[in-house]
């Protein structure tokens, strides 16, 4: 019986993919050795998500406005 179903991905190292796993595997365990709830873990991600969310909805109604305004002419 495992205790996790984990699926371990190992990149190329200094691949693009091995730095982003690492970056983010820093964060996590600054949040971790820390001690902070994962109340606050969970709602700091979701924050940042929400924030990327707000600004791609912005930058696509501008661009959907520019593609209006040149529709029009």
């Amino acid at each position: 019986m495992k205790p996790y179903n984990m699926i371990i991905m190992d990149y190329k190292p200094y691949s693009p993919e091995w730095h982003r796993k690492r970056y983010l595997k820093e964060a996590l365990d600054k949040y971790l050795d820390d001690y902070v709830e994962n109340e606050v873990i969970l709602e700091d991600i979701l924050d940042i998500l929400s924030e990327r969310a707000e600004k791609a909805h912005q930058e696509f109604s501008k661009l959907n406005e520019l593609e209006y305004m040149i529709r029009k002419e």
